[in-house]
């Protein structure tokens, strides 16, 4: 008979044997941003999350640095009045997330600010490409994302992280950089984003819920592996820097797939926000204890392959957990 029992039988010893830690450098902190002064707006769909108007998000993000975080990610939130079927807001030179790229990297010019490059949050439609026929057209939105992309990288965006899952995305962005002399820019891309029932409380949060139909017809079918493959080795010869799957927690196996592929390039997992209500829900209800369940569905992620992880839990776990040993 084998013993195991003895490997795990105080915290001392299961801290000797664990191989799979966290620390603040793993994580990417998502933000939503809106007009205006003195924001602070609670989602009704995503607990103890906010959007923040730029003056406010300056504060929240003093925060995020004194926990050791040095990257984030932007999401513009706009009034639906500002909304038009061109997404006409996410490439003007005066658009919101570029003017808080602006102010963060004056205030903190060494964090890494991420920005997310898509339109479903600017049109009226709630799509993520433009309309024709009432079929998203891949083709002609590929200009319109390049644009986004550049006034980001203009007001100083370290990367920017194209969500869109057109195809050619990737290659139309690094032309339009390159050209412009943002050699410099990087892109993290969307590559494996599956159509998912997990992402409603972000579209409540990002007021980007389209107006007609779905996404499936563009974002990946979850009964499918191989095809995170093939999206992947097509963003990354179309000049991606960093790739991403998304969801995270409930496509580990995605991830560990993608990282055995693509041993030498970063991987970055979405635990979206779904996933996170998910447990936060079910310890509101006192279903589950919350920081256990954080705690492994976080260092789950990590175990599968992620080298970086978009999370909302990123600040809750590190206040409770950096320097600390809770589980033992």
């Amino acid at each position: 008979m084998k013993r195991f029992r003895k490997l795990r039988k105080d915290g001392q010893t299961r801290d000797k044997y664990a191989n799979v830690t966290l620390n603040s450098n793993d994580f990417i902190y998502p933000y939503f941003v809106v007009e205006g002064y003195n924001k602070r707006q609670p989602i009704q769909s995503l607990h103890n999350v906010y959007r923040f108007s730029i003056d406010e998000l300056i504060r929240d993000i003093e925060e995020v640095i004194s926990l050791g975080v040095n990257k984030i990610l932007l999401f513009g939130v706009i009034d639906e009045t500002l909304k038009d079927e061109f997404g006409t807001a996410a490439y003007i030179s005066s658009n919101l997330v570029s003017r808080a790229i602006k102010t963060i990297k004056q205030k903190f010019p060494a964090i890494l600010v991420f920005t997310d490059v898509c339109l479903c949050g600017y049109t009226s439609h709630g799509h993520c490409g433009l309309i024709k026929n009432q079929e998203i057209d891949n083709d002609s939105t590929l200009l319109f994302l390049a644009q986004m992309s550049l006034t980001h990288a203009e007001a100083g965006a370290d990367f920017v992280a194209p969500s869109a899952m057109m195809d050619g995305q990737v290659e139309s962005i690094r032309k339009t950089l390159n050209n412009s002399g943002f050699q410099s820019t990087k892109i993290l891309s969307y590559s494996a984003k599956y159509a998912s029932g997990f992402y409603g409380p972000f579209r409540d949060a990002a007021q980007s819920k389209p107006s007609f139909g779905d996404r499936r017809s563009y974002q990946m079918d979850y009964r499918t592996t191989d095809q995170a493959i093939d999206e992947i080795a097509a963003d990354l010869e179309e000049g991606a820097d960093w790739v991403m799957v998304k969801p995270a927690h409930t496509y580990l196996d995605i991830i560990c797939r993608a990282k055995s592929h693509f041993k030498d390039t970063s991987l970055v997992a979405y635990q979206v926000s779904g996933e996170y209500m998910m447990i936060k829900a079910a310890s509101d209800a006192g279903f589950m204890e919350e920081y256990l369940a954080m705690s492994e569905a976080l260092t789950a992620i990590k175990r599968a392959g992620a080298d970086y992880i978009i999370s909302y839990y990123a600040k809750k776990y590190l206040n409770h957990f950096q320097n600390k040993n809770l589980l033992s």
